[in-house]
């Protein structure tokens, strides 16, 4: 099995027919027949199902797909990255963020990187906490913020701040008062749960607290905006930080409430994958992305604790010579 093989195969795979594929890559069908067939053979399975009008991938064929996405992604980068190892960074880096995260730092991300690194390209991708762990073990992103992940031995992870969680809805809901409420008696309130597909663990530290408001919640929703519209219509409350509300609790249309007995909070994880090597690109924005969290925590923009251990301020590195 070969790199041309490899493209040859997500050709077809993504272009659904043989003949799309061939258009793709200008080559002509037949030839890029043979080249399956080769593959096929050479790997003792079949990849797709031929059909009348495509190519229906099999089992197997989903799963080539996933490992020469990876394949041939990490080869463009490596290429990319020591072609420009002499000069200025350049390269595609896509980051995936919790909207916790995106609120926080996204603009100031963005901007930092049309200002720090032009030759850069960035794509930010923004979506709830388990959504973007998915993405970042299909390989759709490179670099992952994300809250809770389990442990995973194809993950690089490296804890970054720690939040507390509050109470927040309307006050005929959660109550007047400002002081401290308990576990226990938020779990009799109208809970509206934030699902995290993969890793519902994102919403707090401890599962065996979140087994119990999985149970007793009253509704669950996978929308920031459905649960924005709903605690505004007084349908519910929500478990979350200040931060996730932001918008709402700036407005007067909803407060918090502390949470104790026990206190509740979640980890930000900066999460990689293990098979994907670092690239100067990667390293920068991984590293502007730290620099940018550790300003909005100690400038009070984001209520949270840093845990990142004590880093080397990493700006451009200056290569010359190296």
């Amino acid at each position: 099995m070969d790199l041309r093989q490899l493209r040859y195969f997500v050709a077809i795979f993504e272009s659904g027919t043989l003949s799309n594929a061939a258009d793709n890559l200008r080559i002509a069908a037949s030839a890029l027949s043979h080249h399956l067939a080769n593959l096929e053979s050479e790997l003792g399975v079949k990849l797709f199902y031929r059909k009348p009008r495509g190519m229906a991938p099999t089992a197997a064929g989903h799963r080539l797909h996933e490992h020469a996405k990876l394949i041939l992604k990490t080869l463009a980068a490596a290429e990319a990255d020591l072609r420009e190892a002499g000069g200025e960074i350049s390269g595609d880096v896509s980051i995936g963020m919790a909207y916790s995260a995106v609120k926080a730092i996204g603009v100031d991300l963005a901007r930092r990187v049309l200002q720090d690194f032009p030759r850069l390209e960035l794509a930010l991708t923004e979506s709830l906490s388990g959504t973007t762990l998915m993405n970042l073990l299909a390989s759709d992103v490179d670099i992952a913020l994300v809250y809770n992940p389990p442990l995973d031995p194809s993950l690089r992870t490296q804890p970054i701040l720690e939040e507390r969680m509050v109470l927040v809805g309307k006050r005929e809901i959660i109550g007047e008062d400002k002081g401290p409420i308990t576990f226990e008696e938020l779990l009799k309130l109208p809970i509206i749960l934030l699902r995290q597909g993969v890793s519902a663990r994102a919403i707090l530290d401890d599962i065996n607290l979140l087994k119990k408001i999985e149970k007793s919640a009253k509704l669950q929703m996978n929308s920031i905006q459905a649960i924005a519209g709903s605690l505004e219509a007084g349908l519910g409350c929500v478990i979350g930080t200040k931060l996730f509300m932001q918008d709402q609790l700036a407005k007067g249309t909803v407060h918090f409430r502390p949470i104790v007995e026990p206190e509740l909070s979640r980890t930000l994880y900066m999460c990689e994958l293990t098979s994907r090597p670092p690239t100067f690109a990667l390293e920068a924005v991984r590293n502007l992305a730290l620099e940018l969290i550790e300003e909005a925590v100690n400038d009070g923009r984001w209520e949270a604790k840093l845990v990142l251990k004590k880093r080397r301020n990493l700006r451009q590195p200056d290569r010359r010579g190296t």
